[in-house]
């Protein structure tokens, strides 16, 4: 009997924000659910994935000042012809943290590249639902992998199925040290309390 191999999954995040992960700048990111998500609510799919960058809804008005020009160089070589992408990052979600107020997401502000407006935005979108804040273990691989670009990753949905399973092969490794990892997970644990 032959065993079947999964594919691997994808987050498809901004190539902007994907940056600040792999740089270690920033651990988390936010999620309400893409517009074609099937239950239009998001969920968590996986555990652990690939982060899959995004270009196309990038706005510089919703990246604070001081990392508008990471967002320059993540559009310099982009092109909506392209027909591959690079992956350069992996995941494991350490802590899925659902923000239901203002109050709570205004403690986390530092954190994160995205302007107050715009994280208010994704926050008010879909109302009757959390924000959810997702704190991630990001390692970067050693040699970037590059794939083609097919329909069935195109769209406005959070998580996909990468048909390439060679990818799960990629050596990686963090892109912070343990305990500074850990330091960052315990000062936003511990804005959220103050």
């Amino acid at each position: 009997m032959k065993e079947s191999v999964s594919k691997p999954v994808a987050l498809k995040e901004w190539a902007v924000a994907i940056e600040a992960l792999r740089e270690g700048r920033q651990i988390l990111i936010m999620r309400k659910g893409g517009i074609r998500e099937e239950t239009r609510d998001f969920h968590i799919e996986s555990e652990s994935f690939y982060l899959y960058p995004t270009y196309e809804h990038q706005k510089k008005q919703w990246i604070k000042p001081e990392h508008q020009y990471k967002l320059d160089l993540t559009l310099k070589d982009w092109n909506i012809e392209d027909t591959e992408i690079e992956v350069h990052c992996y995941a494991e979600l350490v802590e899925d943290i659902l923000i239901e107020d203002q109050e709570q997401l205004n403690k986390l502000s530092e954190l994160h590249l995205w302007t107050d407006s715009f994280a208010e935005e994704r926050l008010k979108w879909k109302r009757a639902k959390p924000l959810h804040v997702m704190l991630l273990r990001v390692y970067e691989l050693d040699v970037p992998i590059k794939l083609p670009i097919i329909p069935s990753y195109i769209g406005c949905k959070s998580w996909i199925q990468l048909e390439d399973s060679t990818i799960n092969t990629a050596s990686r490794k963090p892109v912070l040290p343990d305990e500074v990892f850990e330091g960052v997970v315990a000062q936003i644990n511990n804005a959220l309390k103050g």
